[in-house]
């Protein structure tokens, strides 16, 4: 099985997992490939050594960082965080790339500071499965028998 490439193991910790991520606003993708804005116009960031976590449902990213990518607002929730329960926001249309892996997920907003988190959806939907014994992002297949897109 593949691996993604760019996963760090700077950090230690048993069984921490860290990927690079480029994260995109799907609407201005869209508007892009219309021809209404530029590709320079798309609001994305490259992020490095985004710490994969499955307790984390989704993409999660400090406000600040959702700010810069515009991403469009959807409804206020509470979470449950490592530091206690949080009262947090959730947006919409987040392209999630991993690899030549992509996907488009909501988006938690953290408070300002609080390291990004790649949750088990965006993993899911893109095949990817962490190996928290080599520490790293395992791509699963896609493209024979042993896929592992379920429909069912």
């Amino acid at each position: 099985m593949a691996t993604v490439s760019g996963v760090k193991q700077k950090e230690s910790g048993v069984g921490t997992v860290f990927a690079d991520i480029v994260v995109s606003n799907h609407r201005d993708e869209i508007k892009a490939e219309e021809g209404s804005i530029s590709e320079a116009a798309v609001r994305s960031l490259s992020l490095d050594s985004v710490l994969v976590n499955t307790g984390a449902i989704t993409l999660c990213l400090p406000g600040a960082l959702v700010r810069q990518l515009g991403l469009p607002f959807k409804r206020r929730v509470f979470a449950t965080t490592a530091g206690g329960e949080i009262e947090a926001e959730v947006y919409s249309d987040a392209t999630v790339t991993v690899g030549d892996r992509s996907t488009v997920v909501e988006c938690l907003a953290l408070p300002d500071g609080a390291r990004p988190l790649l949750g088990a959806v965006p993993m899911e939907m893109t095949g990817l499965e962490p190996d928290l014994v080599n520490r790293v992002l395992r791509v699963l297949p896609d493209d024979n028998k042993d896929t592992y897109i379920l429909a069912y």
